[in-house]
């Protein structure tokens, strides 16, 4: 493939700074754009020099580096943005991954915009969405969506919060964790969790040579636990979202209580999934979209 044709059609203006992705393990996820812009920019700015320099070796570049991580960022920011007011252009990395989602990058950016300057995003690999692309339809937006969280809070009330937020989320919710708590955060999410039956894909060293992808539910924990579990690695998770209409739906009047998904279940080997929702909208139990929805749900978990 000629990369040529492709990078020419590459503007890189000047005063301008440049988010890159990068691999988030495998080094051959790393685009032709990113080495492009890697490749032609004044400076490259970065959450650790180290890890940077590794990964620049391995694709045969060479830049100047400046550290701009979670305990300098807006300090650091002030001394990249007098760089690019001068004409320079700058990329930003993160370890792995893509800057801004769970790791430094977001208040740089903020500064950057701030100070009147150019951000050029450059797409690459994320733990989010290659955990997702292989989560079917626990997380499609037609049927629940999803949302990230970051990590979990370590201990005390925030983590209590956090929990209780998880057990009434209609949405499926995507989170990292490290190797040291991923035990204790799946212990957890089993005696939080009350729907034991919500799914989870786990996400272990994703992209790399050992990588692992397993799919269960809440109620298989204690038994993925207890067997040969590895804790070795970086994890995404993916937890399922609480059904919409549960058990003991409280209708708009305040007056009827309906158990609609068993009701769901109970008609679904009998009546199609539109007629599911046209009866359900007729009857005013919800809308004709959420009801088809929570019956497509009920006819092929994950």
């Amino acid at each position: 493939m000629d990369q040529t044709f492709f990078l020419e059609q590459q503007l890189m203006p000047s005063h301008s700074l440049y988010m890159v992705g990068t691999p988030i393990g495998n080094l051959g996820d790393i685009t032709y754009r990113a080495v492009h812009i890697l490749k032609n920019v004044d400076g490259i700015a970065c959450e650790d020099t180290r890890h940077t320099s590794n990964l620049l070796n391995a694709i045969g570049i060479q830049k100047p580096l400046l550290a701009i991580h979670e305990h300098n960022e807006i300090e650091a920011a002030n001394n990249l943005i007098i760089r690019l007011k001068n004409g320079e252009r700058w990329a930003y990395v993160c370890d792995a991954g893509t800057p801004g989602i769970s790791d430094p990058g977001a208040k740089l950016t903020d500064e950057v915009r701030k100070a009147g300057l150019k951000i050029i995003p450059i797409p690459g690999p994320s733990a989010v969405s290659t955990l997702v692309s292989v989560a079917g339809q626990l997380t499609a937006h037609a049927q629940t969506g999803f949302q990230f969280i970051g990590f979990l809070p370590l201990k005390g009330k925030d983590r209590k919060d956090a929990l209780a937020i998880l057990e009434k989320n209609n949405l499926s919710v995507i989170f990292y964790e490290s190797p040291q708590r991923i035990k204790s955060t799946l212990t957890d999410i089993f005696e939080n969790i009350s729907d034991k039956s919500r799914n989870l894909v786990i996400g272990r060293e994703l992209t790399k040579k050992f990588e692992a992808i397993t799919y269960s539910q809440v109620q298989d924990i204690p038994q993925l636990l207890s067997s040969h579990f590895e804790e070795r690695g970086e994890f995404c998770v993916i937890l399922g979202g609480g059904n919409k209409l549960t058990k003991h739906q409280i209708l708009d009047n305040g007056e009827v209580e309906v158990d609609l998904l068993r009701l769901i279940k109970a008609m679904s080997p009998f009546v199609g999934s539109k007629q599911i929702a046209e009866i359900f909208s007729n009857a005013g139990l919800m809308s004709k979209k959420a009801a088809y929805e929570l019956s497509l749900q009920t006819k092929n978990p994950l």
